[in-house]
């Protein structure tokens, strides 16, 4: 069978060594150069295939696998707040936040960890790595069932810790394509329906069939073993891309810290205004998330396991519509700048679903919908258009992995702060009134932040244009 290989340009730096400069990663904003990388199809079946398939055939291949992988996941990470642990507390503190609090620590941790490892992770070893990963976090869990309470709470540590990298593992075989944003979006439907789904999982296997509250994560977990062995599987398949792919976007590669470090200092105040509005937004939304049955106990709604299926499948289909759809805009500054005026249009509908609820004009179910609607169309543009057309834009040669868990980094560092403050303050919280209220100030603070961030980048995209 025959091996496709794109030879290397002569000129062009190779990226991946370690005496790679890190000033020539970037190439001119205007004018698309077509840089040549290396790229070896193994001579497989299905890769073939891929390489040379329609871009439909092409796009529902890889959103079937990234959203199919990181579903599974999700089985691993959140089915325990399904649970509410009332009958345990420990110094004081409800058992549940103990629990929320310690994963997202591990969480975090990994977040931080991830800058460097999913950066700098050449991508044959991805699947490896994403199985790897998920095999400790179900291990924690099992030792989560077999250690008593409290202090059992360490190992939801350790099964957060893995868990924090499989996103940019998994966005790696996805980023720097003409269909991008519309691959991103699949998988981003993963992390809105899957957390939902693993609840109403988690919670009928309590109710319906009789299992302990601390082995239904394990147990949950080993339902989706298998699936997501094939998913894995799938996603390592998907062809790196071509050469096509480099001159509408821009190449992707490893990013070291020297690379790092000058890509930060080039867009700095841009980036932290990024960074402001999606570390507020991780807090809001893991709110919502983590402690959904509170919410929907303070709406009125007890005892229906479906209602977190029912409500972010909803979401799931609205959010990745419209963030999917923005692959129409050719030009990657348009898209640039409108993926930073679309997070305006999530807070506006996060605010509307707010009036509508105190006005009593929005059922329980509508509510939620809405209000997630309105979180996840900001929160998931960062995954799949605003940091991807950044590269694209100013004609950087990188990853958004960086980006992403810089981000993820700083965001759940946010809101464990805000868990340990929770604690301190008081022990009786009302998690219906926090969210409502956090979702305000946010989503007003947040407005403002990206109207002077789509002015500052429109400046520094006209002269990113002279210069070249």
């Amino acid at each position: 069978m025959a091996r496709l290989v794109y030879e290397r340009d002569s000129s062009s730096p190779d990226s991946n060594s370690p005496d790679s400069n890190s000033a020539v990663r970037t190439q001119s904003a205007c004018s698309p150069h077509r840089s040549s990388y290396p790229m070896q199809l193994n001579d497989n079946w299905v890769r073939e295939r891929l390489s040379h398939a329609r871009p439909a055939a092409f796009s529902v291949y890889c959103i079937i696998a990234a959203f199919g992988t990181y579903f599974c996941m999700y089985a691993f990470r959140k089915p325990f707040t399904a649970a509410t642990y009332e009958d345990t507390v420990w110094l004081g503190i409800a058992f549940k936040t103990v629990l929320v609090t310690s994963q997202v620590a591990g969480y975090m941790l990994s977040k931080f960890l991830g800058i460097k490892f999913v950066s700098e992770l050449p991508p044959r070893y991805r699947a490896v790595a994403i199985l790897i990963l998920i095999g400790i976090a179900e291990l924690a869990l099992l030792l989560f069932a077999l250690t008593p309470a409290p202090w059992n709470f360490i190992w939801l540590f350790v099964n957060g810790l893995p868990l924090g990298v499989i996103f940019g593992l998994v966005i790696g075989y996805l980023e720097g394509r003409q269909l991008t944003e519309s691959l991103s979006a699949g998988l981003c439907a993963s992390f809105i329906m899957a957390s939902g789904f693993v609840k109403s999982v988690g919670r009928s296997l309590i109710q319906d069939h009789g299992v302990d509250t601390y082995w239904m994560p394990f147990l949950t977990g080993l339902i989706f073993v298998v699936p997501l062995l094939f998913f894995v599987w799938m996603l390592s398949q998907i062809p790196p891309p071509s050469a096509e792919d480099e001159d509408l976007r821009s190449k992707r590669a490893p990013m070291r810290k020297a690379d790092r470090a000058a890509f930060f200092q080039r867009h700095a105040f841009g980036l932290v205004g990024l960074l402001l509005i999606y570390v507020l937004l991780t807090i809001v939304r893991s709110i919502r998330d983590d402690f959904a049955v509170e919410i929907w106990q303070g709406l009125g709604v007890n005892d229906q396991p479906d209602v977190f299926a029912r409500s972010e499948f909803w979401v799931m289909l609205g959010v990745v519509v419209i963030n999917g759809l923005t692959i129409l805009i050719r030009n990657n500054r348009v898209a640039f700048l409108s993926s930073v005026g679309l997070l305006c249009v999530g807070f506006a509908i996060v605010l509307g679903s707010i009036y509508g609820q105190r006005a009593g004009w929005l059922s329980p179910m509508s509510f939620m919908v809405l209000l997630g609607f309105g979180m996840y169309i900001p929160y998931v543009a960062f995954h799949t258009t605003v940091f991807e057309r950044m590269l694209a834009a100013f004609r950087e040669i990188g990853t958004i992995g960086y980006l992403l868990y810089l981000a993820d980094a700083l965001g759940y560092l946010a809101y464990v702060g805000v868990m340990l403050f929770k604690n301190s303050a008081s022990d009786n919280v009302n998690f219906l009134e926090l969210m409502i209220w956090a979702s305000v100030g946010i989503s007003v603070f947040s407005t403002v932040v990206a109207g002077v961030l789509v002015v500052h980048f429109h400046r520094r995209l006209k002269e990113s244009c002279v210069e070249s």
